[in-house]
């Protein structure tokens, strides 16, 4: 699959959410090589994935039937190390969502400072539709089908979307099994009892956390937070932001959104969504839509679901002074022209969700060594690297007068520019 950097024109007549966020991450490579004055092999170079890979995933269902859904892992740039990225299962999964996914995490490793290339997985399936066995079943085969591709020293996967440490704990063993010896390099996000890392589970959290805290400066008492996606790293980031002593007022996942202006108790909402399967219907706040979710007049709104969800038709409504993105490609382009003009502050999604790839490397390295380190030598690690990374960031932003997205694209993708130039090509 080639993929060119686009013109200035955007392709938003693109059918498909999953061809919309590959738009929106070619147009950001688009705009850091024009600051970068790239030329124009470099930027085709960057704009291309290394590898793309497309497999048939035959499933046998609890009733004897036989199912065959689509999977795909890309190895977008392999420059800076081994590929890195999350296995998302989604039915809406495709392979250009993929492949832009796989894009950002290049741009992110690079920003935060971490020996990987960015890559990405996932398997057009919901995961919800499947027994405990047929997913196991998925997962197993989904891997044997990609393993000439990954392993420790060259791709390592992670949880994302629809997937979690037992999701891993397949693959780790899958990949074990096949290689004839226990390999726990081979994935992150894995339980602690499988070699996992102290801190990995809310570590993306942990991280929009981390930065919504330097973006507001001052105290953080009383501060109020809209949080839009109450999975993994939505529900995660709502309790630090608890804990921190901000106001969660609302919080929405698939099955509707709530609110309460004095506060949610996260803790109690969190319960009911795993008691009933979500927070429609939780009677300690009152219901609202999605749109009005977003909308809210709160200091922090963090979208944490799925990309392209603040779009230029619903931009203008914002309020929020702080967006952050712990979802990768929820602000659209056009959109984030919009916010921008408006002096809404947005710390994008290469920095701001990039704690769990930052403890995913440490867990990886913790494997490597045949070492562990506390949950506290953990934190100071991430809290290090995404201050750092913040910093540099922001620095730049001042400087140039362009925006914290803007910004981060120019020193991801300038960084691995360099070390292309570097390291020179072969033959």
């Amino acid at each position: 699959m080639t993929t060119m950097v686009p013109s200035t024109t955007p392709a938003t007549t693109l059918i498909g959410p999953g061809r919309q966020a590959l738009d929106s991450a070619l147009l950001q490579l688009d705009r850091a090589a024009d600051r970068l004055g790239l030329d124009d092999g470099l930027r085709t170079m960057l704009a291309t994935p290394r590898r793309s890979l497309t497999v048939s995933v035959p499933v046998r269902r609890e009733d004897g039937r036989m199912d065959v859904v689509q999977g795909f892992r890309v190895q977008h740039n392999t420059t800076r190390g081994p590929a890195k990225g999350g296995v998302r299962f989604h039915p809406s999964t495709d392979i250009h969502e993929v492949t832009a996914l796989a894009m950002w995490m290049t741009w992110k490793c690079a920003l935060v400072g971490i020996p990987y290339g960015g890559a990405k997985g996932g398997v057009a399936v919901d995961p919800a539709s499947l027994s405990t066995r047929e997913l196991e079943r998925v997962t197993r085969r989904y891997v044997n089908e990609i393993m000439p591709i990954i392993g420790p020293d060259r791709d390592i996967p992670a949880p994302d979307v629809g997937t979690d440490e037992q999701t891993m704990a397949w693959i780790m063993d899958t990949y074990s099994i096949n290689a004839g010896r226990p390999v726990p390099g081979v994935v992150t996000g894995k339980p602690m009892i499988l070699g996992g890392s102290a801190g990995r589970a809310g570590a993306t959290s942990r991280g929009v956390l981390i930065s919504a805290l330097k973006a507001l400066g001052g105290s953080p008492a009383g501060r109020t937070v809209a949080v839009q996606g109450f999975g993994k790293v939505g529900a995660g980031a709502a309790r630090y932001f608890a804990d921190a002593g901000c106001r969660v007022v609302a919080v929405s996942d698939v099955t509707g959104a709530v609110v309460d202006r004095s506060g949610l108790d996260v803790d109690a909402l969190r319960a009911w969504a795993e008691e009933t399967g979500g927070v429609y219907g939780y009677r300690h706040a009152d219901a609202l839509s999605h749109d009005e979710l977003l909308e809210l007049d709160v200091d922090v709104l963090v979208p944490a679901a799925l990309e392209g969800v603040i779009t230029a038709e619903n931009a203008s409504r914002i309020r929020a002074r702080l967006v952050v993105e712990g979802a990768n490609g929820p602000t659209t382009p056009e959109a984030d022209r919009i916010l921008a003009d408006a002096g809404t502050t947005v710390v994008p999604d290469i920095l701001a969700n990039a704690g769990g790839v930052i403890v995913s490397y440490l867990e990886w390295v913790q494997n490597l060594q045949a070492c562990s380190w506390s949950a506290s030598e953990v934190d100071a690690k991430l809290r290090g690297l995404m201050e750092d990374a913040f910093d540099a960031v922001a620095a730049m932003s001042a400087e140039r007068g362009i925006t914290l997205r803007e910004a981060a694209h120019v020193i991801g993708v300038g960084r691995v520019a360099e070390t292309h130039r570097m390291r020179g090509l072969y033959p």
